[in-house]
């Protein structure tokens, strides 16, 4: 039996980081896909702690909000760093992917039409803080904190695979960042992961637009 449960809609939203942390780490889950007639009915929007979807379930334990399933995962796995300071300092990376995230979504939920070339020429300035943080990193070659993959770069490296659907050439001012999404996605269990039809036919949104 799969260890872990994740509740969601079929797209990949604000999952697919956790999932990739898993399959990364050989870790074995179960998805049930929520469709919006049975989310319609409020049942499931009535039990969830703050009303909103994707549920995550470990033995016992149930979990609500993306960034709290992804530092458990870290945790329970070896990924949120090995000193305090490095913690903290993953998890102000984590923060800042989370502004990007934010901004991202209001474009594609509520300003996709209108707003989408204005957001495309914001990227480089919110880009060039990741690369500048990758710059200080064993030469570009490192990660988010330390010398070790971290909760935080599985949430950065989905992102930015999301702007790279959004925005092809959006990368290419930003050799580490650039070179960073390649290395972590050619990792084999993420290469297998992200090749699989399961990743590659849910859609990234739940509206159709990416």
């Amino acid at each position: 039996m799969p260890e872990y449960t994740i509740v969601s809609f079929n797209i990949r939203g604000r999952c697919e980081a956790a999932r990739m942390l898993l399959a990364d780490q050989g870790l074995e889950w179960k998805d049930e896909f929520v469709t919006n007639d049975t989310w319609l009915q409020g049942d499931l929007k009535a039990k969830a702690v703050f009303g909103q979807l994707p549920v995550f379930k470990d033995g016992g334990l149930t979990l609500y909000q993306s960034n709290a399933i992804l530092r458990h995962l870290a945790r329970k796995h070896g990924l949120y760093g090995k000193e305090l300071n490095d913690q903290s300092c993953i998890d102000m990376m984590n923060d800042g992917v989370e502004d990007l995230r934010i901004k991202y979504l209001q474009l594609i939920y509520k300003n996709y039409e209108e707003g989408k070339d204005a957001y495309i020429k914001s990227l480089p300035a919110e880009f060039k803080y990741f690369e500048n943080v990758l710059g200080q990193k064993n030469y570009g070659n490192g990660f988010l904190v330390g010398n070790e993959i971290s909760f935080a770069d599985y949430n950065l490296v989905d992102l930015l695979c999301n702007h790279l659907v959004l925005a092809p050439g959006c990368l290419a001012e930003f050799p580490h960042l650039s070179a960073y999404v390649k290395r972590i996605s050619s990792r084999p269990r993420i290469q297998a992961f992200l090749s699989s039809d399961a990743h590659k036919n849910r859609p990234i949104n739940g509206n159709g637009k990416q």
